[in-house]
């Protein structure tokens, strides 16, 4: 993302010294887990889109700063909280909290963290910010819930699926680009357009990320991971959907009682290939980036919109 780097790489610079203020604390051990989750170093890409998002209506300036701090502050929050949900032992490579320091402390973490974007926003009086990112809080607790809830009769039709993942992903990659765009300037109409712009790119990110569940690559979580969890994404969806009954009947099964088993795990994954599931997602997926690409070119040609573009492109090209 050389563009990306060239456009905003001295804001993400000075994003990554004041984040890592803004999460200090007094408390020895909540301070050691701090420095602990700023060392992770994830790829920070929704402060990316809020500086871009800024930039392409706008200036970025100290309120772009603290949108970007309180879209990180609430995204390593919420990914903390579903560490312990999803009993996960690792994130990005690195022990999760939960895994080093066990569920009660993670869930404390993960509140200190939300507390910690609500205070940076009320003390600025950056009431709009809140209201942008508690409105994407709302939808990814929805999401989750409603996943969940799906997740136990195996029977979910694609419109569910859109559903889930435009409130449990998109909402939050949504929101940083209204909230980037609001901070520069102040105009609730930019805001919007550009929240309909980051919900499309946040839907192509998360049918991206349930390919990587069916491939063989490194991605830094247990590939199949979705089939143990009973998940059903889309690629599995259109499968059940088209296979004969039989086959059908097999891989709910699998996928009920036996999603632990690497060999049927296996099985899955091949007839998902097989039937088309891989290359129907990865369609929706370049649907809804193409839909994302049409809302940023009404915007005049300029190097900002150029490396937003490389950006939305890395979503749905990125190897991890």
């Amino acid at each position: 993302m050389r563009n990306v780097k060239k456009i905003i790489g001295s804001e993400l610079e000075t994003f990554e010294t004041k984040f890592a203020d803004a999460v200090k604390s007094n408390t020895p051990m909540l301070d050691r887990i701090m420095k602990y989750l700023i060392r992770q170093k994830g790829k920070k890409l929704r402060p990316m889109f809020v500086f871009l998002s800024a930039k392409l209506t706008g200036t970025v300036n100290e309120s772009t700063y603290r949108a970007a701090a309180l879209v990180e502050l609430l995204h390593t929050a919420t990914l903390v909280h579903d560490d312990v949900v999803d009993d996960s032992m690792e994130r990005r490579g690195f022990f999760s909290i939960n895994a080093l320091w066990k569920n009660k402390i993670a869930v404390l973490v993960g509140d200190y963290l939300l507390s910690k974007g609500l205070l940076l926003s009320t003390s600025h009086n950056d009431f709009q910010h809140l209201h942008i990112l508690s409105e994407a809080v709302k939808q990814m607790s929805e999401g989750e819930l409603l996943q969940i809830e799906k997740a136990r009769n195996l029977n979910l039709r694609e419109e569910i699926y859109f559903e889930i993942i435009r409130n449990k992903t998109a909402s939050l990659l949504s929101s940083a680009c209204a909230v980037g765009a609001y901070s520069a300037t102040g105009h609730t109409e930019d805001a919007e357009k550009m929240k309909k712009f980051g919900e499309l790119v946040g839907i192509a990110f998360q049918i991206k990320d349930d390919l990587f569940d069916y491939g063989t690559a490194d991605v830094g979580k247990p590939t199949g991971n979705d089939i143990k969890e009973k998940k059903l994404t889309l690629p599995i969806i259109y499968t059940l959907n088209r296979v004969e009954k039989n086959l059908k009947r097999r891989l709910i099964y699998i996928l009920k009682n036996e999603n632990r088993r690497k060999d049927s795990v296996n099985f899955v994954i091949e007839t998902v290939t097989a039937s088309g599931g891989m290359a129907y997602a990865e369609k929706k997926m370049i649907e809804y980036r193409d839909a994302a690409l049409d809302i940023l070119h009404s915007f005049p040609p300029s190097e900002v919109r150029d490396a937003f573009e490389e950006l939305v492109r890395y979503t749905t090209d990125r190897k991890y």
